[in-house]
């Protein structure tokens, strides 16, 4: 039976194991205590609205009755979507799984309007950042710099009816330690959370 991808959603209990996954290997990487809650506070920081149609999607790779792979997206405006929870199964790592979940992500995305894919990825994941880079996409910070001196590593790439266009977003400067990078992040977050839900409410108003 060939791999699928599905439609899915993080209440699926399909998609637990990726959920799951990904806590572990956050507080395994960064450590419990890297931020209030561990990664499960991040992991479940946004509802399950933000990551379906018509501003979202979330995706599982399903090889028979198991999860291997998955990812998300969810709105930042019209033209960005910020692709997040892209997992594959430790043991299936290095077989281009999770390339073809980023590449069906940008798909998805691209069928809803979204012309900029943006992503981060943290700055102790150095196989995540060789394979945005290997899909094209532009890094927003200095990549001769110590990563530790962004501690979340931005990227942007062009898709749908823009694929193929250079960006002209600046990138942004490094700072002067981990604790000053880790302060910037904070309000960063913050600010994204705030435009989400105002997408998020926006949304449900004119469904009502």
């Amino acid at each position: 039976m060939p791999d699928l991808i599905v439609r899915s959603s993080p209440l699926d209990p399909r998609a637990e194991v990726l959920l799951e996954g990904l806590i572990a290997e956050y507080d395994g990487r960064y450590g419990f205590n890297s931020r209030p809650g561990g990664a499960r506070s991040e992991i479940l920081r946004y509802p399950a609205e933000a990551f379906a149609p018509p501003l979202g999607g979330f995706l599982l790779l399903r090889r028979g009755d198991e999860t291997i792979a998955g990812g998300a997206f969810m709105s930042h405006d019209d033209e960005t979507a910020e692709l997040k929870r892209i997992w594959t199964r430790d043991d299936l790592r290095r077989q281009g799984l999770a390339r073809r979940i980023v590449l069906a992500l940008e798909e998805a995305a691209a069928d809803l309007g979204y012309t900029r894919a943006y992503l981060t990825t943290g700055f102790r994941q150095p196989e995540a950042t060789s394979l945005y880079l290997s899909l094209g996409y532009r890094p927003l910070f200095d990549v001769s710099a110590d990563p530790t001196l962004y501690r979340s590593l931005p990227f942007e790439k062009h898709i749908g009816a823009k694929a193929g266009v250079a960006s002209s977003t600046p990138a942004y400067p490094p700072a002067a330690s981990l604790e000053e990078a880790t302060a910037r992040v904070g309000p960063v977050k913050a600010a994204q959370e705030a435009r989400i839900a105002a997408r998020l409410s926006a949304h449900r108003t004119a469904a009502a």
